[in-house]
This record gives C-alpha cells, structure tokens and sequence, in this order.
C-alpha cells in the first residue's frame, strides 16, 4: 500500500505559490574542529545519517486524475550531491554577505521532482567559521513529531555516534496504473470519505463552520477573537517571490532574569520584546503609533499529548494582541502576559486542525482550493507568526565541528511582510526574520530592535518597582 501524505502535509503543497514557497529552513554557524572541516566531510557525515530519516530519499508522487492524495515514493535515482551542495563567501566573509546568501537560497522553491530538501556547506566565514543552510518543504517535517535532517547531523559530543551500515535499496518506483488502483481500493474501503468529499465539495458554509469549531478548543472563548479582525497594519502586504533575512542574538539569562523579576514565563517575555520592537520599527518608519495600538501575532504553543494519544506533541496557536502603542515596557510585559495567561485559562486557542479544516477531507482538486480559502482566512486574523521553540542548553557538534549559533527560517504566507522564529540553544536565544525583500527592506532595524527592546526590559526589571520611567 502506498505511503500517502496525509491532509495537513499535502495541504502545504497547494497553499505554495510563486511567491510563497513553503519549505522551513534553518541557519547553523559552526566552529571547525583543528584537522578542518570541508565538502567531502559533509558529504560523508549525511551520507552516514541520512538513513536515520527515510523520507529524504523519497519524493512525492502524483495520482492520476487527482483521484487522491499523493503519495511518497523512493527516488530510483537520489542523488546526494544534487541535495547537498558546495558555497563560499569572499574572505573573509561577513555576516551580512551570509544574511543575503541565505535570502537568496530561500527564496527558491525546492525541486518537486526530487525530495523536497536542501543543505549547503557555506565556506569562508571570518574567522574561520563555516556555515550550513537548510531548506526542508512544510510536506515533510510536520514541526511536532518529525525528524529533519539537520537534527540527525548533530551529536552532543565531538566524538560522532556510531550509526549502522546503511544498504539501502530504493523500491521500484509504482506505475500509474498501480497507484490508481490502490486509490480506488481506499475510497472503497473508506466510503464516508466520498460523502465528506462531496459535502465539502458543495461549500456547505454550515458544515464548514462546524468543522472549524470542533476543532478550537474553548471555541467559545476564542470566537471572541477570531470575530475580530487582525488590525491594519504594514507587517501586512503584498508580497514577491525574493527574500531577505535578518537576525537578532540574545542571552537566555536575561529572559530569565525578567521573568525572575516581574513573573510570567520566558515566553511572555519574548512577546513583549516583540512588540517593543514592533513598536520601534513602526516608529523608525513614521507608521501613526496611538496608545491604543496593536500588532496579533499568532504565537503556536506546544502542548503534550494526553498519555493515551502516544509519543509527541500538539500544538495550537493563541491569538495576541501584541501592545505596540505602550511606551513602558513593564506595562508592555504585564498586558502580554495578562493576555497569555487568559489564553491558558480559557482556552482562547486555535487548534492546528482548525487552521485546514475547509481542507481536511477534500480530494486534490477540492483540497487546493479548500486550502488556499483557509490561507486567506486566518490570514485575516493575525499581522505576524512568531514562533519560539526551546532548544539544547549544551553544545552540538557536527563530525567535531562546534555549532555556535542556530536561526530558524520560518516561510510567509501570503500577505504576510515578515515571520519571526526563534529558538533558544546553549544559553542564546537566536531570532531569524524571513522577511520580503520590497516590503520589508529595514528588516534589518527590527533584527536590531529586538536586542535594544530585550535590553530595555532588562533595564526597567532591575529597578525598584515605582521607579519605572514611561
């Protein structure tokens, strides 16, 4: 029986467009270990690894007549070297040649015919530094229990573990005629499939919305949000097909040091250094600030399953209105976490199924544009994502190299001038900014308002509360 993707996989397969290429990346800056580190090393170590992570040696298959979701099938003639490729910088390279480097290999769509993944070995970094850029579709790594490839790279000593001989032996490819039919088998095995197809088929606006509200949890609480539309705002606007990225290096501790001092969690203190920064670059911009205004960010929580659901997490997403228009970032962060805490207690959450349920059922040609209407809903809701995922507080290596640093690279949907990622390792805590190159050409001042706003915070904690300044 073939290996189909399920509805949420494929349904980033048709919410990419020309301009909104739905891979997930990543940017890793490493130390070399004293013998050197170079191509051919690369190479050897995801060659040893990639075993670990089968998908990256399978590639998506169409079904005849969209008769069903398509299918993952081994890649007959994988080539390694296509997926894992050779660049370098002019010595000595600097941080911004590298930001613009990544811009550039983002902004490319991933090849649908091969597997949906890229790395590249980037040489030449002052101080003899190296790099590694990652690019993975949305349709392989699903963010909650999957594993990439570039986790597989790392190890937590320099010494690299010892992973079995790999003898892997691709599976002929199935020809049309055998993916039809298990298609049809499934449709006859499963024939409630067929009258969901149909129901949402006909835009049933009834049944849509109870898809919808089965799957938000505390959906009442959260209509209250979602009746509201996000606020204009220019993290809103038409977007192209290139890219720029930026980045922002903090402390963990200095989180911590907030939160030890007023309360809340780290994760409130990251929004609130968001929106300090938001409030900046609106600002810097000459963007009409009113104590009033705010920027909604959704901000995906993840929350463990329920012991009987098995290994893995969920995750859903709360809806925030981000306080831009508060020039005192003590007031900043207690309204940010007044708001976080009353997601928690609720359940003021938008459900990950939610987000594709006009698509969850749908056949290929159905589910396109099921998937495309839900894009452009939620889009209406929220002015930013901002994703934070906790990291190892202890070093990586790869075959002895050191990694130092680590930035996501989160895609844009339509519409959407900017996403923040970020996530913490080793006691940092590194933002990357995938930002369009014509809307959001000073991403680079909100990178640097993102370490000035943490630092006000900072800054304000450490004084005796009553002493705050506005």
């Amino acid at each position: 029986m073939a290996d189909r993707l399920n509805p949420l996989d494929v349904s980033f397969l048709y919410l990419e467009g020309r301009t909104t290429p739905m891979h997930v990346g990543g940017l890793a800056v490493f130390e070399p270990p004293s013998e050197g580190f170079d191509y051919d090393r690369f190479v050897d170590l995801i060659e040893q690894r990639i075993a670990l992570v089968p998908r990256y040696r399978q590639k998506v298959r169409s079904i005849p007549g969209h008769l069903a979701n398509p299918v993952w099938v081994d890649d007959t003639d994988f080539d390694l070297g296509y997926h894992v490729r050779r660049s370098a910088l002019p010595r000595p390279g600097s941080d911004e040649q590298l930001r613009e480097l990544v811009a550039r290999v983002q902004s490319r769509a991933l090849d649908r015919n091969r597997p949906l993944w890229e790395m590249y070995l980037v040489e030449g970094l002052a101080g003899g530094r190296f790099a590694v850029i990652q690019k993975t579709h949305h349709a392989m790594v699903d963010g909650i229990s999957a594993v990439d490839i570039g986790q597989v790279i790392l190890d937590t000593t320099p010494v690299p573990r010892e992973i079995p001989e790999d003898l892997w032996m691709p599976r002929p490819e199935p020809g049309a005629a055998s993916l039809v039919l298990d298609a049809v088998s499934e449709l006859v095995r499963r024939p409630t499939a067929v009258a969901d197809t149909v129901r949402i088929g006909m835009a049933d606006a009834r049944n849509v919305v109870s898809q919808v509200s089965a799957a938000v949890t505390g959906v009442l609480a959260a209509a209250r949000v979602v009746a509201r539309p996000a606020p204009e705002s220019p993290l809103n606007s038409a977007i192209g097909a290139q890219r720029r990225f930026a980045v922002a290096r903090t402390d963990l501790e200095d989180y911590r040091k907030v939160r030890k001092h007023q309360g809340g969690t780290v994760n409130d203190v990251v929004l609130a250094t968001v929106a300090g920064a938001v409030r900046g670059w609106m600002l810097s911009r000459g963007e009409p600030v009113k104590p009033s205004t705010t920027v909604r960010a959704m901000v995906p929580v993840s929350i463990r399953a329920d012991e009987d659901s098995g290994p893995g997490n969920r995750v859903s997403s709360y809806l925030v209105d981000l306080p831009v228009g508060e020039p005192n970032p003590m007031v900043r962060l207690s309204q940010v976490s007044y708001a976080m805490k009353a997601h928690k207690e609720s359940g003021q959450s938008v459900g990950a199924e939610a987000l594709m349920a006009l698509s969850g059922f749908a056949p290929p040609t159905l589910h396109a544009l099921g998937a495309r209407a839900a894009n452009s809903f939620t889009r209406r809701l929220f002015n930013v994502v901002v994703t934070n995922v906790p990291g190892p507080q202890f070093p990586l290596y790869a075959s002895g190299a050191r990694m130092l640093e680590m930035f996501p690279v989160i895609p844009l949907a339509a519409g959407q001038a900017v996403s923040i990622g970020l996530t913490s390792y080793n006691g940092g805590v590194y933002f990357g900014l995938n930002a369009d190159r014509d809307a959001m050409h000073d991403v680079d001042v909100l990178g640097s308002l993102i370490e000035e706003s943490l630092a006000e915070l900072v800054g304000a904690s450490s004084r005796p509360r009553g002493r705050s300044r506005r």
